[in-house]
């Protein structure tokens, strides 16, 4: 059984402008691994870490290693939804003999996390920004505290809500499931809101 936390953030002005910073540079990678698998037609997670993971980190060495990888599992898991789902326009059964269409994120997509890049300890949340750690303070329920300590921890995702502000989503798990989940982020939907597919002619 898999259970969602959302967490919204408290956030300052210059927290807010970081939040922002990391988000608009994780997109960046996004986009630099999209081309590859538009032309290779590979966005297994592993497969695509081994094909991309060096030259991502010399060009983007400001990321840091775990969100480079963070990056790959974005588009790994984006392009799952977008060429697998039964429902998805652009499923690999539709397009048949077509060449993939290249995706595109945009400024505000999510970003992923992990254990390396953001931690939650006696409810304080320290997490990964491009220019050191940044903490927050939070309020969890006791069963919040016990999901933390005593379920697996299989997604972690930053998004920008509507209003502005910025949320965690935490997605835990009682599961040994090997597939990376979908979480409500793009579970049941057709194409991500957050990627334009360009179809090519």
């Amino acid at each position: 059984m898999n259970i969602l936390l959302r967490v919204p953030l408290s956030t300052s002005p210059e927290q807010l402008a970081r939040l922002q910073a990391l988000q608009v540079a994780f997109a960046r990678v996004c986009n630099a691994l999209a081309p590859t698998v538009q032309q290779t037609k590979v966005w297994n997670r592993v497969a695509l870490h081994h094909l991309m993971y060096r030259s991502l980190r010399d060009r983007f060495p400001e990321m840091g290693s775990q969100m480079v990888c963070n990056a790959i599992y974005s588009v790994s898991r984006t392009c799952r939804v977008v060429f697998q789902h039964p429902q998805s326009p652009f499923n690999l059964a539709r397009l048949g003999d077509k060449p993939l269409p290249l995706l595109r994120f945009s400024d505000n997509c999510p970003v992923y996390f992990d254990r390396h890049t953001l931690s939650v300890k006696s409810g304080q949340l320290s997490m990964y920004t491009l220019d050191g750690r940044m903490r927050f303070a939070l309020a969890l329920q006791p069963a919040d505290e016990a999901n933390f300590n005593e379920k697996k921890l299989r997604e972690i995702v930053l998004s920008n809500r509507l209003d502005g502000t910025f949320e965690l989503s935490f997605l835990f798990s009682d599961g040994q499931e090997d597939d990376a989940p979908l979480s409500s982020s793009t579970s049941g939907a057709e194409v991500p809101e957050y990627v334009m597919v360009e179809e090519t002619q």
